[in-house]
């Protein structure tokens, strides 16, 4: 089975995903005329945009709810792994991904508070709406629902879960059942109390784990920072094949960087979306540029403080007998030998400024970062199980999803998750294969919006959203919310 797992995966993240990832993020860079870099400043001004109501969240919330699941693992074992195959020039690809990524981010982001609902009082969306309501399409939007409650509710969980487990007991030296019991006491305090609770929770809980990181590596950094220029030198050169050293591996750079780029900032998979379209705005672009900027904090920000912490202190390995032998790099000669790929790098990273505090404090960082990421996967298959039983209109539903989600939690804990991590990663596959495709389909009503709201920011008015205006149909939730505001 897991054999069989493997080999699907190996098609579904295969280099076509990662070119079309690559590609659609350019493609939507030359559209929007580049947002990412035109409306920094408003993307900013927007975090803090918004109240929080019965029915949504406000964009600040939304913003940490979707970085509890973009910030995870992936920042600190991720960015390491990129590091150990790609090399140095891996990080140069990471960046360019997240450039490009923006702008994905903020197409579907968009789209999901274009097309969102109101179910049980509070507003749902993501790409299973969109696509049955822009490309009406209900066939399509019930298999992404169905794909998406299954790897996010069920396989996924787990084997964060399991990271944190093995992480406590590593440095803590506790068992990995009490962790687990911990960690489910823990989820269903929080998720019992409903999107206002997941969104208080990731409101203050996010915000203080990334800056703190970031604050640790910048104390690395500055213990260090005779080293910066030429780290920063190795990175470039190494990007493009300058780099002697390096010459082996300016494939996989680019192949890893993008790769791990992709999978860390989530662009273009179709995760965000649900969340983005919780948020109570006015119009669907307020929130659409505030995802985009939260590629940048995931990318730019918490994963470039990982890499810049391995690379500046030396603690990192390729996997090339090689390198080093000619001079190339310095670096290498103080690299980490015979250590596992992953949170290991980061450690010995942190234990050269704070010796043998290193494996503890990225213990705490890997617990808050990928249990974060848990609850946001709750939050994006209660979103699913949503869109499947809207006809019923009943919690209950959702009861069993929390119950499930426990019992999984509990069981990553303490087993070995090997399949299911396989599993959650073909999920994961197929969200982003289909998400792409109805982004592709619809990108229309994105591109009409951001016109629209750039006219109306351009006439001194605070953007109000009526579909209408835009030709837009079956998103019939917004002349409610917005008909009065307008008359």
């Amino acid at each position: 089975m897991e054999e069989f797992v493997v080999a699907l995966n190996s098609i579904v993240w295969s280099n076509s995903l990662i070119v079309l990832c690559l590609g659609i993020g350019l493609y939507f860079s030359i559209r929007t005329r580049f947002l990412q870099l035109r409306h920094i400043k408003e993307m900013w001004k927007l975090l803090f945009d918004g109240e929080s109501t019965d029915s949504g969240v406000s964009s600040f919330q939304a913003l940490a709810m979707s970085l509890a699941g973009r910030v995870g693992t992936g920042n600190i074992a991720g960015v390491a792994t990129a590091i150990a195959f790609g090399g140095p020039g891996a990080m140069f690809w990471m960046w360019t991904v997240a450039f490009l990524g923006a702008s994905t981010a903020y197409v579907e982001a968009t789209l999901a508070q274009i097309y969102k609902e109101k179910h049980l009082g509070e507003f749902r969306g993501g790409p299973a709406f969109y696509i049955e309501r822009g490309l009406k399409m209900k066939w399509f939007g019930i298999l992404f629902a169905v794909v998406s409650v299954v790897s996010a509710g069920v396989f996924l969980p787990g084997v964060q879960a399991n990271s944190v487990a093995e992480g406590i007991k590593n440095a803590f030296d506790v068992e990995t059942w009490i962790s687990g019991l911990g960690m489910v006491v823990l989820f269903g305090a929080i998720v019992f109390g409903g999107v206002k609770r997941i969104a208080r929770f990731t409101e203050y809980v996010v915000p203080f784990m990334a800056i703190g990181y970031i604050a640790f590596a910048l104390i690395i950094i500055g213990v260090n920072f005779d080293q910066l220029g030429r780290v920063l030198s190795l990175i470039f050169k190494s990007a493009f094949n300058l780099e002697a050293g390096f010459g082996a591996v300016f494939g996989l750079a680019i192949q890893w960087g993008v790769k791990r780029g992709i999978y860390s900032n989530e662009a273009g998979q179709g995760t965000a979306p649900h969340i983005a379209a919780a948020a109570n705005v006015s119009h669907p672009v307020k929130q659409g540029l505030v995802q985009s900027f939260s590629v940048y904090i995931d990318t730019l920000f918490v994963c470039s403080a990982t890499g810049f912490m391995i690379l500046i202190t030396g603690m990192y390995n390729v996997q090339n007998p090689e390198f080093g032998s000619n001079g190339a790099s310095e670096f290498l000669y103080h690299g980490l030998k015979n250590v596992a790929v992953g949170p290991a790098y980061t450690q010995m990273a942190m234990d050269t400024v704070f010796s043998g505090f290193g494996s503890y404090f990225v213990a705490v960082a890997l617990f808050f970062f990928a249990f974060t990421t848990v609850i946001a996967y709750y939050y994006i298959a209660e979103t699913n199980i949503s869109y499947l039983t809207r006809k019923f209109e009943s919690p209950a539903f959702y009861y069993v999803l929390k119950v499930i989600m426990m019992v999984v939690i509990m069981y990553g804990a303490v087993n070995q998750a090997t399949l299911a991590w396989a599993i959650g990663d073909l999920g994961v596959g197929l969200m982003a294969w289909f998400n792409i495709i109805a982004i592709i389909l619809l990108q229309k009503p994105a591109l009409k919006a951001l016109l629209d709201y750039e006219k109306k920011k351009k006439e001194g008015k605070d953007p109000v959203f009526l579909p209408e205006t835009i030709d837009v149909s079956n998103a019939h939730i917004w002349n409610t919310l917005n008909k009065v505001k307008t008359e």
